[in-house]
């Protein structure tokens, strides 16, 4: 049985594409990875259900159109609607482990410490905003002190996975700009 704490979300499925069972999902990872899964996951009923990918094509920069193994009636595919799209966190980041930040969502990186290029220990961070035209990370300091850090992959200089750490070169006094 699969259970949440083994899944990563990676988008959610729009609505039915045409009457053949096709679908259109927005995705929050590259279609590369995407293709190299070896099936996506979806709670239908409380249930985490995988399911394998028949055919795949891009419709947009961050959408695709899809059809899924044993779904072949808009009927069918109409249970998938605005449902989120999950992939098995292991064989995620088996994909994802040679990739920047791009291969990632960036609400992956919630939780994570992060650090100055210097070893200096900024916060955790908490949130993501990108209600913005650039993903902003929202890093907690403590004692309810937030400072907001872009999400940039030219800040980044690493990330580790196992301990959970993103170490940032961020240019001097941007932490001082949001006091």
């Amino acid at each position: 049985m699969i259970t949440r704490d083994e899944l990563i979300a990676i988008g959610h499925y729009n609505k039915p594409h045409g009457v053949a069972g096709e679908i259109s999902a927005t995705l929050d990872v590259d279609v590369d990875v995407l293709r190299a899964l070896s099936c996506l996951v979806s709670e239908i009923d409380g249930i985490f259900v995988p399911f394998f990918v028949n055919a795949l094509r891009p419709k947009t920069a961050d959408s695709v159109l899809m059809t899924i193994d044993g779904i072949t009636s808009e009927l069918e595919v109409a249970r998938l609607v605005n449902n989120d799209i999950y992939a098995l966190k292991r064989e995620f980041l088996q994909e994802s482990e040679d990739a920047d930040a791009d291969g990632y969502p960036l609400d992956y990186f919630i939780g994570f410490d992060l650090q100055d290029a210097d070893g200096t220990l900024i916060g955790k961070i908490v949130d993501v905003n990108e209600q913005t035209e650039n993903a902003i990370f929202i890093v907690n300091r403590g004692s309810n002190d937030e400072v907001m850090v872009p999400a940039s992959d030219d800040l980044i200089v690493e990330f580790d996975l196992d301990k959970k750490v993103m170490v940032m070169d961020l240019p001097q006094g941007l932490l001082d700009l949001n006091e």
